[in-house]
């Protein structure tokens, strides 16, 4: 499944349209941790967390997941957002949890 894909599945808002955007979803972390992250994500994963500063940029790009979602109507920062633009990130929000958000990618990758 595809990022654009999933992002129509659970009406999320593209925040931004990275590189990402047309690559394939093979799974699925959830966590706001980021040194937990960056040891656990993997590469082709959609990222859920709630965190919204310039690190998630960071760690999105460290760890090369196809996006980042972000929960509970969650907006990134300024700086998250402008490093996301340059980095090439796609950020997606969602006014669902981090699990209703699994589990309707669940059904689909």
């Amino acid at each position: 499944m595809l990022v654009k894909d999933i992002a129509n599945i659970i009406s999320a808002e593209i925040i931004n349209e990275g590189d990402s955007f047309y690559k394939v979803i093979d799974g699925c972390y959830i966590g706001d941790l980021l040194s937990w992250v960056m040891a656990n994500a993997q590469e082709g994963n959609i990222w859920i967390t709630i965190m919204s500063n310039v690190n998630v940029a960071a760690v999105a790009k460290l760890t090369d997941v196809a996006c980042v979602l972000m929960c509970e109507n969650v907006s990134p920062d300024e700086d998250c957002l402008q490093r996301s633009k340059e980095q090439g990130i796609t950020i997606l929000k969602t006014h669902l949890s981090a699990y209703e958000a699994a589990v309707e990618i669940s059904k689909v990758i």
